[in-house]
């Protein structure tokens, strides 16, 4: 079992929580969470990127000199990518660089992610994240006592959040989503990880949830 401190706003360490690794899937495979990075990514490509082709570059076709007797070399068109201003030999074409894994393995790769984050210490459970008004200073001031400022941080809520988000979307490095959206580049790419003790709740739920699935599957 991985035992976390539980803190409240002030930074003052006020319980306990437990983590069972086996709901969060026991192991990292690190090869899984490698190519369902790579897969998130490659979703967000646009792929517009685009050269032009010696067909489709502005001049003339004609051979620029006749090909024997003038002592120089050969030569085509002026199109030639050998040539300044010529089309791009083999240049990049528009193209969807989308591809899908299995749902399944994409779900155990966010588990995995997040409980990486509990064994390598860089998860930080608040015992709650009400705030006043939807201000920045406060939840600045809250990331300066849960020792986070200063740092890349994904803020886990137990479903959406409003005043949390305002409060957080003007500071750098720092991303507010609902537990329930996350996913493993999400979760990676961000160096620490705050969860309120709600969302730990849904976190572990979810995953028991999974495996529970997962078994009855097999049988």
């Amino acid at each position: 079992m991985i035992t976390l401190n539980v803190y409240n706003k002030q930074g003052d360490a006020v319980g306990m929580v437990e983590v069972d690794p086996e709901d969060f899937g026991g192991e990292i495979n690190r090869q899984l969470l490698h190519d369902v990075v790579l897969m998130h990514l490659a979703n967000r490509r646009r792929g517009t990127h685009s050269t032009l082709r010696r067909g489709e570059v502005a001049g003339s076709t004609r051979k620029l000199y006749r090909q024997k007797g003038t002592g120089r070399a050969r030569v085509g068109s002026r199109r030639t990518n050998k040539r300044r201003g010529g089309g791009t030999a083999k240049g990049p074409k528009p193209r969807d660089y989308e591809f899908h894994l299995p749902k399944k393995a994409v779900r155990a790769a966010t588990r995995m992610a997040i409980l990486s984050k509990f064994q390598d210490n860089e998860a930080v459970i608040v015992e709650e994240l009400n705030l006043s008004a939807a201000k920045t200073k406060e939840m600045a001031g809250i990331l300066k006592n849960l020792k986070l400022a200063g740092t890349t941080c994904l803020i886990g809520t137990a479903g959406l959040d409003a005043t949390v988000y305002k409060a957080a979307r003007n500071i750098d490095g720092v991303e507010v989503l609902p537990a329930s959206d996350f996913n493993t580049y999400i979760v990676l790419r961000q160096r620490r990880l705050l969860l309120t003790k709600a969302a730990l709740e849904e976190l572990k739920a979810r995953a028991k949830a999974a495996n529970e699935e997962a078994v009855a599957a097999t049988v």
